[in-house]
């Protein structure tokens, strides 16, 4: 019974971060919409360019962070460590550096906001009108 307790208790806990729904967004001076591959090509490396072929800047949130999790899941299938490998292979055969990292959700609508061409996700809950959705995969 015990265990049960605990095991209901933790589900509470984690509750609120299973609801959180992670959005992808954009400078406002950029694409009004992308695709989830799109997202996934710029986060892997694989594109370095916007539809209208603005140079691309993802920026990415700190390793451990919940909605960092939840996007990788979403968009790229990879965990922390699958893409910790993943970049260390890209740097060490000079393929390409990975995104530069936001400190936080307000870090990353500012870097976004202020980078043309620049891309970010954050929870959808932390969306102002700094920055425009451009996709909720």
């Amino acid at each position: 019974m015990k265990k049960l307790s605990l095991i209901f208790a933790a589900s509470l806990l984690v509750s609120p971060l299973a609801l959180a729904d992670v959005v992808i967004i954009g400078n406002p001076a950029g694409p009004d919409n992308l695709t989830d591959n799109l997202v996934r090509d710029l986060y892997l490396n694989r594109s370095k360019a916007l539809p209208d072929g603005q140079k691309a800047t993802p920026f990415e949130l700190p390793e451990g962070s919940p909605v960092r999790a939840q996007f990788h899941d979403k968009i790229t299938g990879r965990n922390d460590a699958q893409l910790k490998a993943f970049w260390s292979k890209q740097v060490f055969t000079g393929r390409g550096q990975p995104p530069a990292e936001a400190a936080s959700p307000a870090a990353m609508k500012a870097q976004v906001a202020s980078t043309p061409g620049s891309i970010g996700y954050i929870d959808e809950a932390d969306v102002d009108g700094s920055v425009k959705v451009i996709l909720k995969p």
